[in-house]
């Protein structure tokens, strides 16, 4: 056997152990009672999901999202005791680029705690499956400017970096070429500022939490969350960049007016963000995830439950988020 069918197998093996739901099983929000930043990717018929630790990284690997909270939690890593990484462990981000996985995370020096010491570090597994294997880290990015919430994402090709640097009073998008994946290469472009009033609430005027989404007919999307976190105001804005253009020219980006999700007391849904996006096999469905309050004035604090839903596509190729969910009811599972 070849050593590429032999890792194809061992792959196989590991991510096939898991019960897949019934046809008309369904789910209810939260996913979880905590879990701020929420990440999910799938690899196979298997999803993992991470989200704000704090002083750890921690995956839970599941074949049912609806049973999520019935997943053992793996800590896979744990900052040093001191350095530029050693605390606020935030927002990380599972990725499977070429053999191998990796995990982009937010940490602060243990001496300076403070947005000043903020940056993106990544690390590095070769395993089959992330939550065994050993990960190597591979430092710092060397961003431009401090910051947090770091995604990638590959286009035309090429692989490419945002993330939300702080500048003066602002925190804004920048985006940057990667020549592999955790090197940054070439000059950062801002591509988004806070200057909508939406963006501005709870003190602060803040762009985070970017993820990247491809459109049905390859426009390229991009959301991210605005406002302070602490505000019940904080939502999830859009960026869009029509197909073929260059995602590294700030005049490709176009920016909403208006937020795609946002609080609805309706539905018991304060503060919605920090999103990330998953497909089913076979890109059937695509799906959102992000955190949010039961009920206002409960800030940025652990209390923070992910939630996801179906994300649909408007006849002009635009994603359709719809209202933030209400905690509780029934929805269908993602497909198989």
């Amino acid at each position: 056997m070849s050593a590429h069918r032999s890792k194809a197998v061992a792959l196989l093996i590991v991510l096939a152990p898991f019960a897949t739901p019934a046809a008309d099983a369904t789910f209810t929000n939260p996913l979880l009672p905590s879990g701020p930043d929420p990440w999910i990717a799938r690899q196979g018929d298997t999803y993992f999901f991470m989200s704000t630790r704090g002083d750890r990284l921690a995956i839970r690997k599941t074949g049912d999202l609806s049973k999520l909270a019935d997943a053992r939690e793996v800590t896979v890593w744990t900052p040093p005791a001191t350095g530029p990484n050693a605390k606020s462990i935030w927002a990380p981000e599972l990725h499977r680029i070429g053999a191998s996985w990796f995990i982009y995370y937010t940490a602060s020096d243990d001496a300076h705690n403070d947005d000043a010491h903020r940056g993106i570090f990544v690390l590095e597994n070769t395993h089959a499956d992330p939550t065994q294997g050993r990960w190597t880290d591979r430092g710092r990015l060397r961003t431009a400017h401090p910051g947090i919430d770091g995604t990638t994402f590959e286009q035309g090709g090429k692989r490419y970096f945002v993330y939300s640097p702080y500048l003066g009073p602002d925190s804004v998008l920048s985006i940057v070429r990667m020549s592999d994946p955790w090197t940054l290469a070439g000059e950062e472009t801002i591509i988004a500022r806070p200057d909508r009033t939406w963006e501005r609430q709870g003190g602060r005027q803040i762009l985070e939490g970017p993820q990247f989404l491809r459109g049905p007919r390859g426009d390229l999307f991009l959301t991210y969350s605005g406002s302070a976190c602490w505000s019940d105001d904080y939502a999830i804005g859009l960026l869009s960049a029509p197909a073929g253009s260059d995602p590294l020219r700030a005049a490709s980006w176009t920016k909403a007016d208006a937020p795609v999700l946002a609080k609805d007391p309706e539905n018991g849904v304060y503060a919605p963000g920090h999103n990330g996006f998953f497909d089913t096999p076979g890109g059937r469905e695509t799906w959102i995830v992000y955190h949010a309050n039961p009920a206002p004035d409960m800030k940025c604090s652990a209390r923070r439950a992910p939630r996801m839903q179906r994300v649909g596509w408007s006849a002009s190729g635009r994603p359709v988020f719809g209202r933030p969910e209400p905690a509780g009811t029934p929805r269908p599972v993602p497909v198989r």
